[in-house]
């Protein structure tokens, strides 16, 4: 130990204080361990931990599926209501009017029938 008699072992110093002062074990901040622990921890985050890249690949994943689910989204309801503006001005006026034209027919058909079987059946009394 060099002259000033203030520096002790840390590992010693940590196993008799008790406690009373938090030190690094590996001493100070700016020692040449410490140092290459920060950087082997650096590295390690760099190399092994895929969690930012995964995470980053999940939210560009799923914004890209969002916009393209919604633009296929309004499509399918840009058809719909193409499709609604189609029956309500062509296809239902055009049911209307055969459905009515027909329903003319069936009933006149019905009276015809109608005046022929009551005509049989005055006939016959």
């Amino acid at each position: 130990m060099s002259g000033g008699g203030t520096e002790t072992f840390v590992g010693y110093e940590a196993a008799t204080s008790g406690g009373d002062k938090k030190r690094d074990s590996l001493g100070t901040t700016g020692s040449p361990a410490h140092l290459i622990i920060k950087d082997l921890g650096e590295i390690h985050s760099r190399l092994l931990d895929h969690r930012p890249v995964i995470q980053g690949e999940t939210r560009y994943f799923v914004k890209e599926f969002e916009e393209k689910r919604g633009l296929r989204e309004m499509r399918v309801l840009e058809n719909l209501k193409n499709m609604i503006r189609e029956t309500n001005e062509h296809a239902i006026p055009k049911c209307r009017e055969t459905m009515q034209d027909n329903l003319d027919q069936v009933l006149q058909r019905y009276l015809n029938l109608q005046f022929v079987v009551l005509s049989k059946a005055t006939s016959l009394w």
